[in-house]
């Protein structure tokens, strides 16, 4: 989606949400009382329940109660549409309209003896003659054998087809919804395993992965039976996913936009989480608003510092973060932080999208200044100042000893021949790149009359390297070298690797210039330009580039980090 059309879109939701949020209702709930024990007669519509408790029943492990609830129906129910209805209650349960059983889940008061059976989520029809404007009676007969503790009724009355109907539809729009982030997740997983330093691309991955699981593991009731005996574990289930997700999102807004003390904070953050985690750890509901809201609060801190300090992409990340907050105030619990997440996995996706665009861009920009510089350095091998010295040496070695000038006119042709199979080339093996060194030495030798030479050790001759990089840096140790009192000047190239990065160390053994301005040439020198912009073409950023005086001459070294 074009970022630009992402405000609108978003308002379009948040219209539908509110306007499917704001449906007229159909019944009025009154208050719920409840009385352990066990009497048939505590079904009928006009029984006398002045002396049953308001509270909440207290139990020990799998007695019967009873909860009785006077409901006003506000609306006849058309033909062929009755009205039905929705307990969300844990435990196994009979549930009586007027006095009448209309369904039955599981068995209560023998879960013990009979086992876990029933469903979480089960819908009755109410019969029709049942269903005239006016008070009526729900009375349910329960038992929570396995979660004594957590005793609680809430109950939906509509129309049989809506409420079948209503959750699979949300359902398949949340996963349709979700399928999107898992999309995500494996795409930015792979470019993360394409570019293993890029931890914010496997933490926005990991990110969305726990999205996904998080809404499957909500709506999984809706097409699997569950009992209440198994529920506990979809709960816990879900603050785990919870408390993953409320840390990985305050991490990655902390790398994309650093601060001060940032490894403390997230430190006494994740000590929050885990306080949060464990102080009312039977009550799971709880523990995710909690978690929610310790998540949104640490990020919009992170991200107004970001905006404070005018970092690009912060101002929209601090708007999905207030339009998350707003749906929040005017939609239920569970659909607020579903579209409040995917609102802030959209502006992460922002950030990353941003990221990856301006490494683009550097990529590209390299690749134009790498081919820049490799012409100017072939420029620099054929320009005249470079063919009249090679010629004048030639003509002196082909008088005074003409079997050295022939070797003189081999070798020169040898390495213009290397340089044409090379430098249209991103990558060549270091055996080529080696052997164009040595060539190069061999030339200079006849040319400036050094006794030039050339060790290696460790090269493993099954790397590959850009071309030409060595070779810069051994045109750069010849010409801001002096020969040693034997008139000698050494090379050598050290290869070494680990499991973190390869490293190429390339030794001059000279008598140096003056070493301030050596410095200066070799870090501002076209020669230097020219190997970082091969390095970048080839490795991104993946690597290192260090040059320093020594005191036997030179030490550059290149690492390459895997």
């Amino acid at each position: 989606m074009n970022l630009k059309s992402l405000p609108n879109f978003l308002l379009i939701c948040l219209v539908l949400l509110v306007t499917s949020c704001s449906q007229p209702p159909v019944f009025i709930e009154h208050q719920t009382l409840s009385r352990i024990g066990d009497r048939p007669e505590w079904a009928a519509k006009d029984w006398n329940d002045e002396d049953w408790d308001e509270r909440k029943a207290v139990l020990e492990s799998g007695e019967v109660y009873w909860t009785r609830t006077p409901i006003d129906i506000l609306k006849v129910s058309k033909p062929l549409h009755p009205y039905a209805i929705r307990p969300y209650i844990y435990g196994e349960y009979e549930v009586f309209w007027d006095g009448v059983m209309i369904g039955k889940n599981g068995n209560p008061g023998q879960e013990e003896a009979l086992g876990p059976e029933g469903e979480m989520l089960t819908t009755f029809i109410i019969p029709s003659h049942l269903t005239e404007v006016g008070k009526h009676m729900l009375a349910i007969r329960s038992s929570i054998y396995y979660f004594p503790d957590h005793v609680g009724m809430s109950v939906d009355i509509a129309n049989y087809d809506d409420l079948l109907t209503e959750r699979l539809i949300e359902t398949s729009y949340m996963h349709i919804f979700a399928g999107a982030f898992l999309i995500a997740s494996i795409y930015f997983l792979f470019l993360f395993l394409s570019n293993k330093k890029e931890y914010p691309m496997l933490i926005f991955s990991i990110s969305c992965f726990l999205f996904f699981v998080l809404n499957l593991a909500e709506f999984i009731t809706t097409y699997v039976p569950i009992h209440y005996a198994y529920h506990h574990i979809r709960l816990e289930t879900k603050a785990a996913l919870m408390f993953g997700i409320s840390f990985l999102i305050p991490l990655y807004f902390s790398m994309q936009f650093p601060y001060p003390k940032r490894k403390f904070s997230l430190l006494v953050y994740a000590g929050v989480l885990f306080f949060i985690f464990f102080i009312k750890h039977n009550f799971l509901d709880f523990t995710t608003r909690n978690m929610a809201i310790s998540m949104w609060v640490f990020s919009f801190g992170i991200v107004v510092y970001a905006v404070y300090k005018r970092k690009k992409g912060a101002s929209l990340v601090v708007m999905s973060l207030l339009l998350s907050l707003l749906i929040n105030f005017v939609t239920s619990f569970n659909i607020g932080l579903f579209v409040g997440f995917s609102l802030i996995l959209l502006g992460m996706f922002y950030l990353l999208s941003h990221r990856i665009k301006e490494q683009r861009l550097a990529y590209e920009t390299s690749l134009v200044q790498s081919t820049r510089l490799r012409l100017e350095l072939l420029k620099k091998n054929i320009q005249p100042h470079f063919l009249m010295n090679t010629l004048t040496s030639l003509i002196d070695w082909i008088e005074e000893a003409p079997k050295k000038g022939v070797l003189f006119i081999e070798a020169l042709a040898k390495e213009f021949d290397l340089f044409n199979q090379i430098e249209n080339q991103t990558l060549i093996p270091i055996v080529q790149e080696i052997e164009l060194c040595r060539t190069h030495l061999e030339i200079m030798k006849y040319r400036k009359e050094i006794n030039y030479s050339w060790e290696e050790e460790g090269i493993d001759i099954a790397q590959k390297i850009p071309p030409g990089i060595l070779h810069t840096l051994l045109e750069n140790g010849i010409t801001h070298s002096l020969p040693l009192d034997d008139n000698s000047i050494k090379f050598k190239l050290v290869f070494e690797s680990n499991n973190d990065y390869i490293c190429y160390t390339f030794l001059t053994f000279a008598a140096n210039e003056n070493e301030k301005q050596e410095i200066n040439n070799r870090k501002e020198g076209t020669g230097l330009k020219y190997i970082k912009a091969r390095l970048t073409e080839s490795y991104q950023e993946q690597w290192g580039l260090t040059s320093v005086p020594t005191n036997h001459g030179w030490k550059n070294t290149i690492k390459i980090y895997s």
